[in-house]
């Protein structure tokens, strides 16, 4: 007997659900390595979950909306693959080292900057998908892409930089699961958990973002920072 095909509808819940584990685990991971000292082995190691959780979380979130002809997850999705695999490359490169992987993001970055900037200009996002957010993701990853360039132009980062480069890209990505988890799935959580504190949990990339950058160009602390912060 020939077993019936799964339905997209099918396919799409299997992938939800793979994705959601894949963020959960990046959630814990993510704060576990905000919260640990930098360069520890501690922080090396959920780092190191956390990338191959969001990677999950991130592949299964692009093959879910592109199942649901979801722009705006489509966009984030490839987004946060882009952001975890530079940053992850950031420290795992020695100084001034840059290659194909590192052009290829530079590629990667302008491509997501001028789609987004074009489903949103085109009104392609009419899947319900806000304009704003689809400006919001073109821009930044304009910034990306920018960022990109110059550090293939300067033949690779060093020190503080490389460090920075590293931070804004995890948190970034960071912040783009911790939002959508607290924000943009806020129905899901039980009534009696839901409230303004949300936000708290959610903005946390950002404000530890704030932080560390401030650390790393203003202050003396990672001036002589192992290659793995």
């Amino acid at each position: 007997m020939t077993l019936p095909a799964p339905s997209l509808d099918s396919l799409a819940q299997m992938a939800l659900v793979i994705h959601v584990g894949g963020g959960a685990v990046s959630l814990v991971s993510g704060f576990a390595a905000l919260a640990a000292p930098k360069g520890r082995r501690i922080h090396r190691g959920a780092g190191t979950v956390f990338v191959l959780a969001m990677l999950v979380m991130a592949l299964f979130a692009v093959i879910v909306a592109l199942l649901r002809n979801e722009s705006l997850n489509t966009i984030a999705g490839a987004f946060t693959l882009y952001l975890i695999g530079t940053a992850w490359l950031a420290v795992r490169r020695p100084d001034g080292v840059v290659g194909r992987p590192e052009t290829a993001g530079f590629f990667i970055a302008a491509t997501i900057a001028v789609a987004s900037f074009m489903v949103g200009w085109n009104g392609l996002g009419a899947d319900g998908a806000p304009v704003a957010a689809l400006y919001v993701f073109s821009g930044v990853a304009a910034l990306a892409a920018a960022a990109d360039l110059n550090m293939l132009l300067r033949r690779g980062v060093s020190g503080p930089s490389r460090i920075a480069r590293h931070l804004w890209r995890m948190c970034t990505a960071l912040f783009i699961a911790s939002g959508s988890f607290f924000l943009g799935q806020a129905d899901e959580i039980p009534a009696a958990l839901r409230g303004p504190h949300l936000f708290v949990p959610a903005l946390l990339p950002l404000a530890a973002l704030l932080f560390w950058m401030i650390r790393v160009r203003f202050t003396r602390v990672f001036k002589s920072a192992p290659a793995t912060p």
